[in-house]
């Protein structure tokens, strides 16, 4: 496989990620528990990503508690590298910040930060706070409805057996039968329509046997 084909292979095995760790205020989705989600179809597919930082900026102020905040910005390189060829390489820009009091910590918290959620959007992990069963519920029910399946063929010809029929009976022609069931274009009747354009003709078919005998 090229590493575009591989890349796709390992978003297939991730449809889900649900939010459990809790910060302050809100469910999060944990770095470790992204990078694992992952890793190991990493290896089996021998893909590597490699971070290279390619510009920095460290912000200093202090908050309303006059504590010093430090917020660290890193502009980020991500590449993809094929192990099986190591020439095919994908190079993707990214940026990523952190903050940190003691001001030691901000590089690697914004590493964290920018490695977890480049994850994320390389490989459109949706996070939830529901679980996966009532997530994937979300998800089918935000499908669009797939339409009807139209006719078969042999049900096809017992419509127009059974028209034809009543056209005989009373002496019209099938587009006339046609047009008196409301049928514009008898190749898009779907199943739930066949079935009633078919009770309706046994209807219509029985009462001129009863007028007739």
């Amino acid at each position: 496989m090229n590493i575009y084909q591989k890349l796709l292979e390992v978003r297939k095995t991730v449809p889900y990620l649900q939010k459990t760790a809790s910060g302050a205020q809100y469910k999060y989705t944990g770095s470790s528990q992204v990078l694992s989600s992952v890793r190991e179809k990493l290896d089996e597919l021998g893909l590597l990503l490699i971070t290279r930082i390619t510009d920095s900026k460290l912000t200093s102020q202090a908050n309303s508690k006059g504590t010093m905040v430090n917020m660290t910005e890193l502009t980020l390189e991500f590449t993809w590298v094929n192990v099986e060829k190591p020439e095919e390489t994908i190079v993707i820009p990214f940026y990523a910040q952190g903050v940190d009091l003691a001001g030691e910590k901000g590089v690697g918290k914004a590493l964290t930060y920018g490695e977890k959620y480049f994850i994320l959007k390389q490989f459109n992990i949706p996070t939830d706070q529901d679980d996966p069963d009532a997530f994937q519920k979300k998800v089918e029910q935000s499908k669009p409805p797939k339409p009807p399946k139209t006719i078969t063929v042999m049900q096809f010809g017992d419509l127009k057996t059974k028209a034809l029929k009543f056209a005989n009976l009373r002496g019209q022609t099938e587009n006339a039968v046609f047009s008196a069931l409301k049928i514009k274009d008898i190749d898009s009747i779907n199943e739930s329509e066949f079935n009633q354009h078919m009770e309706q003709l046994d209807v219509w078919i029985s009462k001129v046997d009863k007028g007739s005998a």
